[in-house]
């Protein structure tokens, strides 16, 4: 049986809606997660959004003079996650999280505790040992970071949420220093002999998120979000 993550929620609650919005630029899904969380009710469902995202560098609240080595044309965004810098691409995995942690008298840190416990239980299915550090949000395989976190909580409301390597060029990341890490190694699932398309691994995270999530399912919704149709 997997570990539960630290502070995990044991019974299930429902289900969480899931929406699959395939490769969207980064600046129209985090326009429509805030438009989402802003318009929210309490009887709003949570939902998990699994989106690509193409290159693009992400600063968080945190970034303190972070720097991108050479010359550069892929797009920095400034944006309201917690974190440093870190980068998106085709072949990463990226799983918002959409969460009403006040209605589950939830904590960010126990929230933070069941998406790194999610990484963790996936890639055990593979037989690679990962852990997480207490410095540096994230999972890591051998020291070097396979799954990148960063969360945003307004009025009780996450957004933002995590980024999996899976099948990607991971060169953009030795262009900076991953969430603000000097030196910080980088990997991916096909490097780990794990051979999943991002689809596929999108699927096996989404399993691990409900479970350590304590939801008794995913209801998979084929309809755009509203506030990403509008945005």
């Amino acid at each position: 049986m997997a570990r539960p993550a630290p502070g995990t929620l044991h019974g299930p609650i429902g289900s969480i809606v899931l929406r699959k919005l395939g490769c969207v630029d980064y600046e129209t899904v985090w326009n429509a997660m805030r438009a989402f969380n802003g318009a929210r009710t309490t009887d709003t469902d949570d939902e998990i959004w699994l989106v690509e995202h193409e290159p693009v560098y992400t600063l968080g609240l945190n970034c303190k003079n972070e720097k991108i080595v050479g010359p550069n044309s892929i797009p920095v965004i400034n944006t309201d996650r917690g974190g440093q810098i870190t980068y998106h691409g085709p072949g990463q995995v990226i799983a918002y999280v959409l969460v009403d942690l006040k209605r589950r008298s939830m904590g960010v840190k126990q929230l933070v505790g069941a998406m790194e416990q999610s990484v963790i239980d996936l890639l055990a299915e593979y037989a690679i040992d990962a852990m997480r550090r207490e410095d540096a949000p994230g999972v890591y395989v051998n020291g070097a970071k396979i799954a990148a976190l960063g969360l945003r909580v307004k009025q009780g409301r996450s957004y933002h949420g995590l980024a999996l390597n899976v099948q990607m060029d991971l060169s953009p990341f030795s262009r900076i220093d991953p969430c603000g890490y000097p030196g910080l190694a980088t990997t991916q699932l096909n490097d780990l002999g794990v051979s999943l398309d991002v689809s596929a691994a999108g699927e096996r995270l989404v399993n691990h998120l409900v479970a350590t999530l304590g939801y008794n399912g995913a209801r998979l919704d084929q309809n755009q979000p509203e506030a990403l149709a509008h945005a």
